[in-house]
C-alpha cells in the first residue's frame, strides 16, 4: 500500500501565491515639462501587458499626468528638482549650476525613498526615465535616456561625462531611439563613437498612433516645457495668429484637474488633452507649430507631420534638434524671437517627420532584466 504524504494547505497556498505575484515595477520620470512623463505611457502599457505590476513616481503635472492617464495604478510623490527656466535662456545652464547643491539634495532623498520601498518588498525593479536618484543596487535599476551627450554649449565635454558617470551606475540604460548612427531622431545626443557601458535601443516611443483622418484644424499649437518659457511661448503664438483666417487650435500644456476649453480671438484653446484626444487632434491637423522637444519630435515622426519647430531658448538640446532636422530638410525652425505667421509657407517645402529607420523591439527579451538579481 502506498503511504500518502501529509500536505499543509496553508503552506501549499502560500507558496503558489508567492511563485505566481506579480513583480511590480517602478516608473519613475522626471517632472521637466511633460516629455518624459508622456514617453513612459508606451512602456508603462507594454510592462502591464507583459504581466508586471506598475507603480507610477513623480512630481507635479508629470505625476498628475499619469494618474490621469492610469487612474487604477498606485501613486508615490517623489521630491521635486524644482527646475525653471530664465526668461533670458542664455542663462539657464549657470542657472542649473548654481542649484546644482539643491539637485545633489534631491537626489539623495529620492534615493532614500526608493530605498525604503525596496526594503518593504514593495517594488523588483525600477525604470527611471531622467531621475539621477531613482535606483537601487538590490533590483535591476534601468535608466532611460536620450542624451547620452549632455550639450551645453562650451561646457557640453563635461556636462556629458558627468551625465554618463551617472547612467553607469544603473543596469541598464534604455535610449528611445533607433541604433543606426545615420538613419535617427536624436542624432549625436542619442549615439556615442564609443559606448562606455552597454546601451539598449528600443526604438522611437509614442503613445500616439498615425491614423487616416480628414484635416479639420489648419494649425494646431501645442504647447510645453517649464514655466516661465511656456507662457512667453503662449503670449508670442497668440500675438501672431490672432486675426488668422485659419482654424486654429492652441493645446497650452497645462494638465490641471480638469479639461478647460476657451478662446482667444480667433483662437481656440484647451488646457491639456489625454492620449486618444491628442491622437485624435493631431492626426487631423495640417501643420503643427511645437518646440524640438524629444518626445514631441518622436511623437509628431509616428504620426508623419508636417511641422514648424520653435525650440526653448538656452535649451541646447532642443537647439541642436531643430537645427539637425533642418539641415536634414525634414522640418524649417527659428528662433522664438523671431517666429511670424509667414514662416509657416516654408513647411511646405520640407519633407516632414517620419520615422527614418524602423526598429524592430523584443519587449519579453527587454523586461527579462526583471526576472533577475
Amino acid at each position: 500500500m502506498v503511504k500518502l504524504r501529509k500536505y499543509n494547505a496553508a503552506a501549499i497556498i502560500a507558496t503558489f501565491v508567492f511563485m505566481s505575484k506579480k513583480k511590480t515595477i517602478l516608473v519613475a520620470p522626471l517632472h521637466w515639462g511633460l516629455g518624459h512623463a508622456t514617453r513612459c505611457i508606451p512602456i508603462i502599457r507594454l510592462l502591464l501587458e507583459h504581466n508586471f505590476s506598475v507603480l507610477l513616481a513623480s512630481d507635479g503635472t508629470a505625476l498628475l499626468l499619469l494618474q490621469k492617464e492610469f487612474p487604477h495604478l498606485e501613486t508615490v510623490v517623489l521630491p521635486s528638482y524644482n527646475i525653471t527656466y530664465p526668461k533670458k535662456g542664455n542663462f539657464f545652464k549657470w542657472k542649473i549650476l548654481l542649484k546644482f547643491p539643491q539637485i545633489k539634495k534631491t537626489m539623495a532623498a529620492e534615493n532614500r525613498l526608493v530605498n525604503q520601498l525596496v526594503k518593504d518588498g514593495k517594488i523588483q525593479g525600477i525604470i527611471s526615465d531622467n531621475r539621477f536618484g531613482v535606483r537601487s543596487s538590490d533590483i535591476p535599476s534601468v535608466f532611460i535616456t536620450h542624451q547620452l551627450n549632455v550639450l551645453t554649449g562650451s561646457t557640453s565635454f563635461f556636462t556629458s561625462k558627468m551625465h554618463q558617470k551617472i547612467i553607469k551606475k544603473f543596469d541598464a540604460c534604455w535610449v528611445p531611439d533607433v541604433d543606426d548612427v545615420v538613419m535617427n531622431l536624436s542624432g549625436k545626443l542619442g549615439h556615442l563613437k564609443k559606448e562606455p557601458f552597454p546601451i539598449q535601443y528600443i526604438g522611437v516611443l509614442s503613445r500616439l498612433e498615425k491614423k487616416e483622418l480628414p484635416k479639420a484644424i489648419d494649425v494646431l499649437l501645442l504647447l510645453s516645457g517649464p514655466e516661465p518659457q511656456r507662457t512667453l511661448f503662449e503670449k508670442k503664438l497668440k500675438n501672431v495668429f490672432k486675426g488668422s483666417e485659419k482654424k486654429i487650435l492652441l493645446v497650452r500644456g497645462l494638465v490641471e484637474k480638469t479639461q478647460v476649453w476657451d478662446s482667444f480671438e480667433n483662437i481656440d484653446m484647451v488646457n491639456f488633452m489625454q492620449s486618444k484626444e491628442l491622437e485624435e487632434t493631431i492626426n487631423k491637423s495640417e501643420i503643427v507649430v511645437s518646440r524640438s522637444g524629444y518626445t514631441t519630435i518622436m511623437d509628431l515622426a509616428l504620426l508623419e507631420k508636417k511641422v514648424f519647430l520653435v525650440p526653448t531658448p538656452g535649451q541646447y538640446e532642443q537647439e541642436y534638434l531643430a537645427k539637425r532636422l533642418k539641415s536634414l530638410g525634414i522640418a524649417p525652425s527659428c528662433k522664438q524671437e523671431n517666429f511670424k505667421l509667414k514662416k509657416l509657407n516654408k513647411v511646405a517645402v520640407y519633407k516632414g517627420l517620419k520615422t527614418l529607420s524602423q526598429q524592430s523591439v523584443n519587449y519579453t527579451e527587454l523586461f527579462s532584466l526583471f526576472e533577475g538579481k
